[in-house]
């Protein structure tokens, strides 16, 4: 740890008195040298339309390509493309296996892959631990999120004996496939986030006075900002987000709304404090 650096010495003392809650994005897959899994919207999108026929004003824009391929190929399809851009497992980074092993009683995972689920199937092989991801409204009508033990099997509810809960909020690969992704699968959960109906209760709970920690994530699109703003509401008055590009003018105000504290460092620096070696590759 840099002693010379207040904000990663107060990041590495909430980490390991549980204070904290790791929110992992897209772009942690960047400490990875061949994730082999897509890992930013846009390049999901052009995977996704690689396989199917979308209009070209849309095939940047994912959850738009996604509605469409759902509205004329059927909903199968969506799920199958998402399924075949996210078989493989990425070999966690240091930085994956370091949250995992963290004595923190939440952590949430903002995207597709399974790296951070590999991290915890290797960290915590006692299954300690479990996963809740969003459903889409689409496939599971009225049910907003399903639950998975460390086995991977389904579970009606958050195991009283998990000292860790991976909330994955827009669904994931590994263990059933569940996504959100279309423009329907969000439109159905922010009209509903506001009043937090869509986040599980024991995330309400987990979440009440910790400090958030911000890993490979933007906030310059309207979603990922309405997601985090709702998953940290009535928690801690103090985050941190390790953001080393210059942030957009909307990230800039985001950031300020929420009394995120910028940390102006590369991830793999980060990482490497965090961990206290050298990330694998």
């Amino acid at each position: 740890m840099n002693a010379c650096n207040p904000q990663l010495t107060q990041i590495q003392d909430a980490l390991q008195n549980g204070r904290v809650v790791p929110y992992i994005g897209p772009g942690a897959l960047g400490l990875i040298a061949d994730p082999g899994v897509p890992a930013t919207p846009e390049a999901l999108a052009a995977l996704m339309t690689a396989r199917a026929s979308v209009p070209h004003k849309i095939r940047k824009r994912l959850t738009q390509a996604a509605q469409f391929i759902e509205n004329f190929k059927h909903r199968k399809t969506v799920v199958m493309l998402m399924n075949e851009a996210f078989a493989r497992a990425p070999a966690p980074s240091a930085l994956h296996r370091a949250i995992a092993s963290a004595p923190v009683p939440l952590v949430v995972d903002a995207w597709y892959d399974d790296a951070l689920l590999a991290a915890f199937q290797i960290e915590r092989p006692g299954g300690d631990w479990g996963q809740v991801q969003g459903l889409s409204q689409s496939e599971h009508y009225g049910t907003w999120t399903g639950a998975y033990d460390a086995a991977g099997r389904s579970v009606p509810a958050v195991g009283a004996g998990w000292s860790t809960l991976l909330y994955r909020p827009i669904g994931g690969h590994g263990p059933a496939g569940n996504y959100l992704v279309s423009d329907s699968d969000f439109v159905e959960v922010l009209t509903e986030i506001d009043i937090q109906t869509p986040i599980p209760a024991e995330v309400q709970r987990l979440r009440a006075g910790r400090h958030f920690l911000f890993l490979g994530c933007r906030f310059d699109d309207q979603l990922t900002r309405s997601f985090a703003r709702q998953i940290m509401k009535r928690s801690s008055s103090r985050h941190w987000a390790v953001l080393p590009d210059n942030p957009t003018r909307m990230e800039s105000r985001f950031l300020q709304e929420q009394n995120i504290e910028r940390v102006d460092l590369p991830l793999a620096d980060l990482a490497r404090s965090l961990c206290g070696h050298a990330l694998q590759s």
